[in-house]
């Protein structure tokens, strides 16, 4: 922001001190020339005047010796007259019988006159006429000014008389003035830029304050404030700043506290909860292994009541796992486990659910063999809950199970072919409690918690589990988990966005008995 301001400051300072001076060196030099043309035709039409007096006052009469010498007193009075060392006298036309002495000139020449100049002189008798010319000077030319008019010689003739007058002066004037001009604006722009500066660095002290003071809150510095001094609207902002950053503490500190309250409520419930439910599952167990005994009616109740205290000893115990999460107390039991060998297993588990919904699992395993370092309690939780899913939803298509690895990491995908969901849905997947579609019966018991509780694990390992889905396309989850510590790095072995489509499956499965290959086993 000062670089910005400063340098919009001087850009348009600088602009508008160019534009007066050079307005200023305009109107000056039009001045000055119109200032020394004004002085010359003064001294033109002066010496003229006073060469024209002493010609008529002269009685030469038919002398011709007395008129030369006349005419010789006449050009050395001119010069003086005019305050000029350059003119030039040239007969027009001879009046009378007299003699009419020759013209002269004094460092000027006609070469260097205007035949429109000549032409004003001749025609316009008793008037003035000028022309600016160069004139040559020391080391090249300078700038004049040559003023015409006719002088009468009694009894002789008409003569045209030309005086140039040097503008040199006026040109060392013009270019002082302009040194002048540039220097005072170059002087006025430094100060405008110190001024700008010192007046930019006392109001944005504050802003610069401001937002390092909102960076630090941000952080989750609640205690820091602003300080405030004056009365003025900085003053103000800060004192805004201050109340904002006490009602955000408060506020804070109260959603904390019923935080708290509510993960406590939540364990101790869930506690307190599992002393009589083990009670009623140890009733349910023992009236369910008599239910044979009883009327179908009955043997159906008791059934419907084993099932549901199963899920709900399911549900409490993922209740116990969300408020360990939440109050931060979850540790993982960490051995070298091979991703490639646990997904096997769960394929295995999780086959007689897949023949009840018509769904065929298979298994792509082209690496992940090499043992990680994992808690593999967790891991097998996160693979059934998404394996448990994908049969769900996967309208009895085929899932497919890939598991993969490189140097940095191990990942594991499980990809249906089912309903598939709308971006917005699939942002909230993780979300507790979420369903896609709430009017969908549940038809493997889950409880809301599954997806939660699998992106805790996954983050506990310093991995990530990640969703794409389409709707028609089906939906992909990916797990990975890094080799070592430090969180992932690059992308996934196995890409979130699938390539195969459900016709490109072909024969990319087979029976699901894994040997590692070589490669394999040196960390594919």
């Amino acid at each position: 922001m000062h670089f910005r301001t400063i340098a919009v400051t001087l850009l348009l300072t600088s602009l508008a001190i160019f534009i007066t001076c050079v307005t200023m060196a305009l109107v000056i030099r039009s001045d000055l020339f119109e200032s020394r043309k004004d002085e010359a035709l003064q001294n033109a039409r002066s010496a003229v005047a006073q060469i024209q007096k002493r010609l008529d006052s002269s009685e030469v009469g038919e002398d011709r010796t007395r008129m030369a010498a006349l005419w010789r007193e006449v050009q050395g009075e001119l010069g003086r007259a005019a305050s000029s060392s350059r003119f030039m006298v040239l007969l027009t036309r001879i009046d009378g019988d007299g003699y009419a002495p020759n013209g002269f000139v004094n460092r000027l020449t006609a070469e260097q006159l205007s035949d429109d100049l000549q032409t004003r002189v001749r025609e316009v008798p008793g008037s003035q006429a000028w022309q600016s010319i160069p004139l040559p000077a020391t080391g090249g030319e300078t700038a004049g000014i040559v003023v015409g008019q006719q002088l009468t010689v009694p009894d002789a003739g008409v003569y045209e008389v030309y005086i140039a007058y040097d503008l040199a002066d006026a040109d060392e004037t013009l270019m002082f003035v302009q040194r002048t001009l540039w220097l005072a604006g170059i002087a006025l722009v430094t100060i405008v830029a110190a001024i700008s500066w010192l007046v930019l660095r006392s109001v944005s002290a504050p802003i610069i304050e401001a937002a390092e003071t909102s960076s630090r809150l941000a952080a989750g510095d609640l205690e820091v404030r602003l300080p405030v001094h004056g009365e003025d609207e900085l003053a103000a902002l800060g004192r805004s700043f201050n109340a904002m950053a006490d009602s955000i503490q408060q506020q804070i500190k109260e959603l904390a506290e019923l935080s708290l309250v509510q993960q406590r409520f939540v364990s101790d419930v869930s506690h307190e909860l599992r002393t009589p439910l083990t009670t009623i599952s140890l009733a349910a167990e023992m009236i369910n292994d008599q239910k044979h005994e009883f009327d179908p009616t009955t043997a159906r109740t008791v059934e419907l009541l084993h099932t549901q205290v199963r899920r709900f000893e399911t549900l409490l115990a993922d209740l116990l796992e969300i408020s360990r999460y939440d109050a931060g107390s979850v540790q993982l039991e960490v051995e070298a486990t091979s991703l490639a060998q646990l997904a096997e297993e769960i394929v295995e588990q999780m086959s007689p659910l897949a023949a009840v919904h018509g769904t065929e699992l298979r298994l792509v395993a082209p690496g992940g063999y090499s043992p990680v370092d994992m808690d593999p309690r967790r891991v097998r939780r996160v693979l059934r809950n998404l394996v448990g899913n994908a049969i769900e939803h996967g309208e009895g298509r085929p899932i497919v199970v890939t598991v993969d690895s490189d140097q940095r990491a191990v990942a594991v995908g499980v990809r249906d072919f089912g309903l598939g969901m709308r971006p917005e849905e699939a942002e909230r997947v993780f979300d507790r409690f979420w369903r896609a579609d709430p009017s969908r019966k549940r038809t493997i018991g889950g409880t809301g918690l599954g997806l939660s509780i699998a992106l805790g694990d996954a983050k506990l390992h310093g991995g990530s589990l990640e969703v794409w889905s389409e709707l028609g396309m089906g939906t992909n989850f990916v797990l990975t988990i890094p080799r070592g510590p430090g969180g992932l790095a690059g992308p996934s072995p196995v890409p979130v966005q699938p390539q195969e489509s459900l016709a490109d499956l072909g024969s990319v499965t087979e029976p699901i008995v894994l040997r590692p290959p070589a490669s394999d086993r040196e960390d594919s």
